[in-house]
């Protein structure tokens, strides 16, 4: 496992260091809410990116680690807990059977993230894509339920399968503190000098907010 672990964290490492030159500051209003995927993740932690790295920069390497994780828990789940797997394949073939799925396809830096922007107080959405989402799951009819049987021993795998998701996880942390230098050095070339430009700009504006020509005193109306 750790083999192949490695040999899958540095391909991943590799596709976001291959994206990180295209990306750029975002320039409209910032959300509220913080990731739940890369909130105190240890999968930052052990690639060195911490809370002074713009999220943008975060979130594409996380989910390129989650779905690596997730893949080798699919593989684990399909060998080993039956009860299980055949709950995700019914769960599967409900949401194939929905009309609208706006979050499956995206590119790893925006998978996992809100459909939609953060509301404006007083200006109302006329409608979100997580609601036309909602719509369209509503239509689609629910999983038949489980007998008191079924879901203890159905706990029972979803433990396991915690647990082996953790042993993977601390797995691939190990491999990925191997490549935090080049995902350090990266950041420094890309996104630093963006941010420090972003900052020299703010600067200029806050020390200059009025006409540099103009006499001291009151500005004019």
């Amino acid at each position: 496992m750790e083999r192949s672990l490695e040999t899958q964290v540095s391909q991943a490492v590799d596709a976001w260091l291959r994206w990180l030159p295209r990306w750029e500051p975002a320039t409209h209003r910032g959300r509220v809410a913080p990731c739940r995927r890369c909130l105190g993740s240890p999968v930052l932690s052990a690639a060195g990116l911490g809370s002074d790295v713009p999220h943008g920069v975060q979130h594409g390497l996380s989910i390129r680690i989650k779905t690596l994780v997730d893949h080798a828990v699919a593989e684990y789940t399909s060998d080993n807990l039956p009860m299980l797997q055949a709950e995700l394949d019914q769960q599967a073939a409900r949401n194939r059977a929905r009309s609208y799925r706006p979050a499956e396809g995206l590119e790893p830096e925006f998978e996992g993230l809100p459909l939609d922007p953060d509301p404006i107080p007083g200006a109302p959405f006329l409608f979100t894509v997580a609601g036309l989402a909602d719509e369209a799951d509503a239509g689609v009819p629910a999983l038949p339920p489980l007998s008191d049987e079924a879901k203890a021993a159905l706990r029972q795998e979803v433990g396991l399968a915690d647990d082996y998701a953790n042993l993977v996880g601390r797995e691939v942390c190990a491999v990925l503190l191997r490549h935090r230098l080049r995902i350090q050095a990266a950041v420094a070339q890309y996104v630093e000098p963006q941010i420090s430009a972003m900052l020299d700009e703010l600067t200029r504006s806050l020390d200059a907010p009025f006409d540099p020509n103009a006499e001291p005193g009151l500005p004019e109306l």
